[in-house]
């Protein structure tokens, strides 16, 4: 089990990041699509996909935002962090085989509430920006350093419908 610790607001400091790296999958696209119920073709038929201005099935764009939302909740601040505000800008397709690094960094502080500013990146294997916005968050005031909790296993399965996910716990 892996134990994960958080920053305080009076441990953070301007110009902090956290950044993690992860490969677009076509069972992280149908498991997205499984999960938040957007099932449009763009993201999971090939054919209709092939049709569009991106030539091919595409990752769904808040996936970017699950994305940073593990890295505010896990890395920066980490446990006990609420998250009060996201923007984000989509600025380039994402499909199965890029990898994509965000990356969040510690813009501002505000005192009065203990809130931090994040600004928020994703970058493509080439280098290129994919999405970018900012993350407000509360950030903890106590020190917490929890085990991370197991996650279940899952499967895809298809039954001519739609991508179905079974949990396997």
């Amino acid at each position: 089990m892996t134990t994960m610790e958080n920053r305080t607001y009076d441990e953070i400091a301007i110009g902090e990041s956290a950044e993690v790296t992860r490969e677009v999958t076509r069972a992280d696209i149908e498991l997205f699509a499984v999960v938040s119920g957007d099932v449009n073709p763009a993201h999971l038929d090939d054919v209709y996909a092939s049709g569009t201005r991106f030539k091919g099935v595409i990752m769904h764009g808040m996936w970017s935002g699950a994305i940073v939302s593990s890295l505010l909740g896990v890395h920066l601040p980490g446990p006990g962090t609420i998250y009060l505000s996201q923007s984000l800008a989509f600025k380039r397709p994402v499909t199965i085989g890029d990898r994509i690094t965000f990356k969040v960094t510690v813009k501002e502080k505000r005192d009065d509430k203990k809130i931090v500013v994040l600004e928020c990146t994703g970058v493509n294997q080439d280098g290129k920006t994919v999405v970018d916005g900012e993350a407000v968050v509360m950030a903890p005031s106590e020190k917490l350093a929890p085990t991370a909790p197991a996650v279940p296993q899952v499967s895809i399965a298809r039954d001519g419908g739609p991508a179905v996910a079974y949990v396997r716990k």
